[in-house]
């Protein structure tokens, strides 16, 4: 029993501690105490002696278990060109070698092994990944940096509409940045993110992400007092439904926030609901101005640059964080969560049901083109252009 008990204790000790441990057990048995443990632990007789040694010198608070240099070598060590092969595999010559089994590969630890193998050296999976962290890799994802089509009057535009928002807000009329989110799923399905809940009491939604309904948030941000107002349709985005998400904000917020206010800015992105070429854009927004009394401005951002829209990273961004990893069960839960939204920093959201039919495909003629009452800037006229209410 003794003997089971001194096994168990000497598993849970290093090499060191298991030396002095047995040794000290060998002086405690008297004659023979060295061939005891020698057989019942398996230590052999010079490593039971140079722990009775280090007992006797008192040679126990050591920092290291084993001296430099003890241990088997590091596979690089025994095989000099085993860095400068791994070193080759991960550059770019490999990439552009279209021999190599590794150009249309995933690189995993696994298979650079295998690769190192194949060229005749040893090597496994943990060792390489060991290695490669020693020389600086690390796991890294696809980084959007490289700009793709990129149109020539994109910093001029950028430019232009700095300089209209300023006068717009030096004289006190609104600017708003406008955009459509993604639609949503409605129901009991899964949405992205966490939140704080009880162990084991996470919220049970949907295995697959077939809905019936979609909430389409459509929003209007005004730049200058950090107010926000989302319309979230129903059915379909079209142009009528986004000029009617701008009627709603002029009606609940702007024209109380801007009383004197004779005119609007608009600054929307150059595609979707709200697109340049959207006939049916213009057209409402005609119905809107004379419904007001409203000069209406609209300066679109030029294609590809729709990142750079203030909706998007001002107030679209802060309502995908308040509701993350809560399922939008219904309607009235989209809109209260959108409501919900607020920051530090000032922002606060009113939200609005839109339960309308929009049609969509609705084609406008060339009469009815005719009749809105359009003034195109000079500057990028097909992006920036003023609707005004027609004489009568």
């Amino acid at each position: 029993m003794a003997d089971k008990f001194l096994l168990t204790i000497l598993g849970s000790l290093n090499e060191a501690q298991s030396r002095w441990y047995v040794a000290r057990e060998a002086i405690a048995r008297g004659w023979g105490g060295i061939r005891a443990m020698e057989e019942l632990t398996g230590m052999s007789r010079p490593t039971i002696l140079r722990g009775i040694r280090e007992l006797k010198e008192g040679r126990l608070a050591e920092d290291r278990v084993r001296k430099p240099g003890g241990g088997r070598k590091p596979l690089e060590k025994q095989d000099p060109g085993f860095t400068q092969a791994l070193e080759k595999i991960m550059g770019e010559n490999t990439a552009g070698d279209p021999m190599s089994p590794l150009r249309w590969t995933h690189k995993s630890t696994g298979h650079i092994a295998e690769e190192m193998i194949r060229q005749g050296h040893h090597a496994s999976a943990s060792t390489v990944r060991r290695r490669l962290r020693e020389m600086d890799y690390s796991l890294q994802a696809n980084r959007k940096d490289k700009e793709g089509y990129s149109p020539p009057e994109r910093d001029a535009q950028f430019r232009y509409i700095n300089r209209q928002v300023k006068k717009f807000t030096r004289r006190g009329d609104p600017v708003i940045s406008v955009d459509c989110k993604k639609k949503e799923n409605v129901g009991s399905f899964k949405n992205h993110g966490r939140n704080w809940q009880k162990k084991g009491h996470a919220t049970n939604v949907e295995t697959h992400d077939f809905a019936k309904h979609k909430a389409i948030p459509y929003g209007a941000y005004d730049v200058e007092s950090r107010e926000g107002f989302v319309n979230v349709g129903v059915s379909r985005e079209t142009a009528e439904f986004a000029v009617e998400s701008i009627r709603r904000w002029w009606k609940l917020v702007g024209r109380r926030q801007y009383p004197k206010a004779k005119s609007l800015l608009i600054c929307a992105d150059c595609g979707g609901s709200n697109g340049s070429r959207r006939r049916g854009w213009k057209y409402h927004l005609q119905t809107f101005s004379e419904a007001f009394g409203l000069s209406v401005t609209v300066c679109h951002y030029p294609p590809g640059t729709s990142k750079w829209n203030k909706i998007e990273h001002q107030m679209f961004s802060f309502i995908s964080i308040n509701w993350q990893g809560k399922p939008l069960v219904d309607y009235e839960t989209v809109v209260n969560l959108i409501g919900g939204t607020h920051t530090q920093s000032g922002l606060r959201i009113k939200a609005t049901l839109d339960t309308k039919e929009y049609e969509k495909g609705v084609e406008f003629t060339e009469e009815q083109m005719a009749t809105i009452n359009i003034r195109r800037h000079r500057t990028h006229p097909d992006w920036n252009y003023t609707i005004t209410a027609r004489k009568a």
